[in-house]
C-alpha cells in the first residue's frame, strides 16, 4: 500500500484556480506572449482553411500551378541548402581556423542577409545578375542567365540562407580541440583522413542542422525571390508568391489553404531540426 504524503494530498484538493494562481509571472507572461503571438494565428489559420470542403481543400492544394509552386519553392530551397552546406561550412572553417587581413569585416559580412531588407537583397541581386550587371554580363556570353528565372530564385535562396549555416557550425568549430587533429596527424592520418573521421562525425550533425535551418528560411522567403524572377506559373513561381497572388484575386480561402500546406511542412522541419540538435548532443559529452 502506498502512502501519499500530506503536503502532495494538500495540492490534490486545492482548488485549480488557486494553483494556477501560483505560477510563476515569468510562465504566465511567457504563455500570454506565445498564445497571443503564435498560437491564435495558427489556430485562426486553420479554421479558415477547414471552411472550405475536403475535396476542395484537397483540389486546392493538389492543383497544377499548386504542386509546380511546390516543386520550385522546396526544390530549389534543397538545392540552396545543400550548397551552402557545403560553402557555409568552408567559411566558417576559414574564420575560425585562420587569421588574415579584415577578418572581422568578413565575419561581421556574413551576417549581412539578416539586416537586409529582403527587397533591397532581391533588387540588388536582380541587377547585379541582369544580363547588362556585373556578373550578368560575364554570364550571358556562356547563355546563362540568372535574373528573372528559376537559377535566379536559387540565387536569392542561397543568399539569405547563407548565415544560418556558418553561424550554426562556426561556435562548434571553435570548440573543438585541435589537439585530437595533431594527435591524429602524429599517428600517420593524412589531411583527408582526419577531417573524414576525426573532425566530421562530430561536427556532421551541426552542419545538417544548419542545413535544415537554411532550408526552413529559403523556403518562407518573398521579398527578394519575387523581385528576382518573374513569376512565372509552371516556371519560376514559388508558394510564397502565389498565396500572394490568391490574395490579390480576394480568395482568401486558397490562400489559407497553401499556407497550411507549408506550415505543415515547416512543422515538420522544425521536427527534423530539434532531432538533429538532440543528435549533436551526443557529442557534447
Amino acid at each position: 500500500m502506498t502512502t501519499v504524503s500530506p503536503s502532495l494530498e494538500v495540492e490534490r484538493k486545492t482548488p485549480f484556480w488557486k494553483r494556477l494562481g501560483r505560477v510563476p509571472w515569468t510562465w504566465r507572461i511567457t504563455i500570454g506572449y506565445l498564445t497571443v503571438m503564435l498560437f491564435i494565428p495558427i489556430i485562426a489559420m486553420f479554421l479558415k482553411a477547414s471552411t472550405e470542403p475536403p475535396t476542395r481543400f484537397w483540389a486546392i492544394a493538389t492543383s497544377d500551378i499548386a504542386l509546380a509552386t511546390y516543386n520550385v519553392t522546396f526544390v530549389t530551397a534543397l538545392f540552396a541548402a545543400f550548397l551552402n552546406g557545403i560553402f557555409g561550412t568552408l567559411i566558417a572553417w576559414v574564420l575560425v581556423r585562420y587569421d588574415f587581413p579584415l577578418k572581422r569585416l568578413i565575419d561581421a559580412t556574413v551576417d549581412l542577409p539578416f539586416a537586409l531588407p529582403t527587397s533591397v537583397a532581391g533588387l540588388t541581386l536582380a541587377t547585379v545578375y541582369s544580363n547588362n550587371g556585373w556578373l550578368g554580363s560575364l554570364l550571358a556570353p556562356l547563355g546563362i542567365k540568372v535574373s528573372f528565372t528559376r537559377t535566379g530564385v536559387a540565387v536569392a535562396m542561397i543568399f539569405i540562407s547563407l548565415p544560418f549555416i556558418v553561424r550554426t557550425v562556426q561556435p562548434v568549430l571553435q570548440e573543438m580541440e585541435q589537439e585530437i587533429e595533431e594527435a591524429a596527424w602524429c599517428l600517420g592520418a593524412s589531411q583527408w583522413q582526419t577531417f573524414w573521421k576525426v573532425i566530421l562525425p562530430p561536427l556532421f550533425p551541426t552542419i545538417l542542422t544548419g542545413v535544415a535551418l537554411g532550408f526552413s528560411r529559403a523556403v518562407g522567403e518573398y521579398g527578394s525571390t519575387v523581385i528576382i524572377s518573374s513569376n512565372t506559373p509552371y516556371q519560376d513561381l514559388i508558394a510564397p508568391v502565389l498565396i500572394f497572388q490568391r490574395l490579390e484575386q480576394y480568395d482568401y480561402s486558397g490562400a489559407t489553404v497553401i499556407g497550411i500546406v507549408l506550415l505543415s511542412i515547416s512543422l515538420v522541419l522544425l521536427l527534423a531540426i530539434n532531432f538533429l540538435q538532440a543528435w549533436a548532443r551526443r557529442y557534447d559529452t
